[in-house]
């Protein structure tokens, strides 16, 4: 069964992207290799900003509040809700997707002792192929705290780079108009194996990650250039300190 990413491993994703105001967005060539986006400076102009950056209308109320209350909040996927057991988790599948009594699967971590529940979805995204859902329960509460997507050639034998594509531009477009907390919104930055396409939280630091995978080549004038083989979508509920099992300080 295929390996799931967990929330931990997105610990230090999260704190190796730049946070700001990177909503800068140069068109991504449709085609099999990409070079890898510059890092976006945190100084960008105002008019590159994402649409949450706008400043907010006019209003009687504190400017704060105003603000609050126009961030997106992230409370899960679809019906699936952070914090619901498993049961409520199938049942919410259910609702969602209407799979047959044997599609859910099952799956144990055994060094973070999470415990999650899979689906093959077809036509997750409208014309993006099959990709496989993974809803994690933590170590200690046994509730919800992550739902990946996974987009690749493991999901759907007929996936392509260009799909691969095509789907990252088509949720960074979207993620880009929900209104994520501004100062939270990263995009197009170069990590290990792949480009953050889109990062955004909430004001309770609930996040939305959206990472392209892929290997990198060095091709002329030392531009880095991207082959993509995966499309990973996070939410998730806490990722600077997930639910899984850690050894206790002073143990060895």
């Amino acid at each position: 069964m295929r390996k799931i990413y967990l929330a931990s491993a997105l610990v230090g994703l999260l704190t190796t992207v730049a946070v700001g105001p990177l909503a800068a967005q140069g068109a991504t060539p449709k085609q099999k290799a990409v070079a890898a986006p510059k890092a976006v400076a945190a100084g960008a102009p105002p008019a590159a900003a994402a649409p949450a950056a706008a400043a907010p209308a006019a209003s009687t109320e504190p400017a704060a509040a105003s603000a609050d209350d126009k961030v997106k909040a992230i409370d899960g996927f679809r019906s699936a809700k952070f914090g619901m057991n498993e049961a409520d988790v199938r049942a919410a599948m259910a609702k969602d997707f209407n799979p047959k009594a044997d599609a859910i699967k099952a799956q144990d971590n055994p060094s973070e002792l999470t415990h999650s529940v899979l689906l093959s979805v077809p036509e997750l995204l409208q014309n993006g192929g099959t990709a496989e859902l993974s809803y994690v329960f933590g170590y200690k509460t046994k509730s919800l705290i992550q739902v990946g997507a996974v987009w690749s050639k493991a999901t759907d034998a007929a996936m392509t780079p260009e799909k691969l594509f095509s789907n990252a531009n088509i949720l960074r477009a979207h993620f880009l108009s929900e209104g994520f907390k501004p100062e939270s919104i990263a995009v197009n930055m170069p990590v290990n194996g792949g480009i953050v396409m889109f990062r955004g939280s909430d004001t309770k630091d609930r996040s939305v990650i959206l990472l392209l995978q892929g290997t990198f080549e060095n091709k002329e004038n030392n531009q880095r250039v991207l082959t993509p083989t995966g499309l990973l979508l996070f939410y998730v509920a806490d990722a600077k300190s997930p639910d899984v099992f850690k050894l206790p300080p002073g143990q060895f």
